[in-house]
């Protein structure tokens, strides 16, 4: 995630833009508001059925990013099943991840072994399924999973303008070994819609991403953003689009 924004889950990674974008302003509904029942709201809205804890389902993905070739991703999630099952092509080839109860299987153009180029180059390891299981659940599984254990939610409710736009923001921070970043969670005053999550590795560095959430799908009685896109903290430099088709 240092480099490349698909390598989040390393440590629970993800950001927002420079400190001149960001201004504390009078937001009378943020004093109404705790901290746990501005999430609450933000849940009922994108999960008004409470169906994250059972959810089954398949989503297909199409990553870009500047000077890289498009990638386009099955992802099968099954959370009662403990399932994860991942298919990328990209670069005419084809690699499969399944994680079902901790145990792996890994292929790359329907074969299992590999020579030591080849899982280098392609991330051919479990530690790596493990991560993408682990990225794929987090961000689609958001606002939700901000009551996983490990999560600490900061009680204030601020108010901020974040790229012209007024925001309610949790601050969370995580217990180790879960995490060691920073986030920042953006929500719509009006509908309690997250639309930006952001995260630092050192906040005063201004280091980390913010990610934009646009457009809405409706999966399974959730609703998730169609289209995110990612952006380096500092001086605001694109890395990609992800878009669920």
């Amino acid at each position: 995630m240092k480099s490349q924004f698909i390598i989040i889950f390393t440590s629970l990674t993800l950001s927002v833009t420079s400190n001149d974008s960001i201004k504390q302003i009078n937001y009378n509904d943020s004093s109404q508001l705790s901290s746990q029942e501005l999430l609450n709201k933000s849940i009922s809205y994108h999960d008004p059925n409470n169906s994250w804890n059972e959810f089954k389902g398949i989503m297909n993905i199409k990553m870009t990013r500047p000077d890289k070739s498009e990638r386009n991703s099955e992802i099968e999630i099954d959370i009662l099943r403990s399932y994860f099952r991942s298919k990328v092509l990209q670069d005419e080839n084809i690699i499969e991840q399944i994680i079902e109860n901790n145990l792996c299987e890994i292929t790359l153009n329907g074969k299992s072994s590999f020579s030591e180029d080849e899982i280098k180059k392609h991330r051919l390891t479990c530690e790596s399924a493990l991560k993408m299981r682990d990225y794929y659940t987090y961000l689609y599984g958001l606002p939700m999973k901000l009551k996983d254990p490990g999560a600490i939610i900061h009680p204030e409710v601020n108010s901020k303008i974040f790229k012209g736009k007024k925001y309610l923001v949790l601050r969370v921070d995580y217990t180790e070994p879960v995490g060691t970043d920073r986030w920042y969670f953006y929500f719509n005053p009006k509908s309690f819609a997250l639309e930006v999550y952001q995260f630092f590795h050192d906040e005063s560095k201004n280091d980390g991403e913010y990610i934009l959430l646009s457009e809405e799908k409706e999966i399974n009685g959730i609703k998730m953003p169609k289209v995110r896109s990612w952006f380096y903290n500092e001086k605001d430099k694109f890395l990609g689009t992800d878009t669920l088709n």
